[in-house]
Formats: structure tokens, sequence, C-alpha cells
């Protein structure tokens, strides 16, 4: 029975470990943000919680993380009455459409 609970042991502190490993705090990489081509800010590695404003608002975000955005006209992440938020994958960029007028917050898109 000692093995038994020794290897029963072993797999928990090994199931534990991997389980903490993918609990991340942050999305890998960077988000560069431009009005035009205009560099306006260089965002590295933020936090996979809450919203995060752009010190203006933007034309075009490259999104150079290992996590999916969604992209807000609002400076709040919130999504005004017949908006729209934008949902920019990993790895991507995309320019904003001027009927939406430029992106002023994101977020990490839960997975």
């Amino acid at each position: 029975m000692r093995a038994s609970r020794r290897l029963a042991a072993l797999t928990g502190t090994a199931v534990l470990g991997i389980a903490l490993t993918a609990c991340q705090d942050q999305a890998s990489g960077q988000i560069v943000a431009r009005n035009d081509v205009r560099p306006v800010e260089t965002i590295s590695n933020p936090s996979v919680h809450g919203c995060h404003r752009f010190r203006e608002g933007v034309t075009r975000v490259n999104n150079y993380t290992q996590s999916n955005l969604l992209l807000y006209a609002t400076p709040d992440c919130t999504v005004p009455p017949g908006g729209a938020s934008i949902y920019l994958t990993m790895q991507s960029s995309d320019e904003v459409v001027p009927a939406y007028g430029p992106w002023r917050s994101f977020s990490i898109a839960p997975e």
C-alpha cells in the first residue's frame, strides 16, 4: 500500500503543477496600436483581467500576443447601443471601420 500512496502523492503534485502553470495572469506578447501609420502605443504582456485603455483613439491594432482580443470604441470596454465590439484573433491585425470610429479600449477575450 505504501507504493500506492507515494504514487498518488506524486501524481497529485504533478497535476497541481500543471494546473498552476496553465493559469496565466498575462497575455504573452505585444499589442501595437497605431493611428494610420503613426505608432501610438506598444503594450507588452497585458493582464488578462479587466479593461485596458489606449492613450488615445487608434485606427489599427496589431495583436502579437497568444490571446484573442476584444476591441471597443468606448474607453471602458462597453458596447454602446447599436454598437459592437470587434474580435481580433491572436497573431493578427485589424483596421477600424470608419463607421465605428477609433478604438479606445480592449480586453482579453475569454477562452
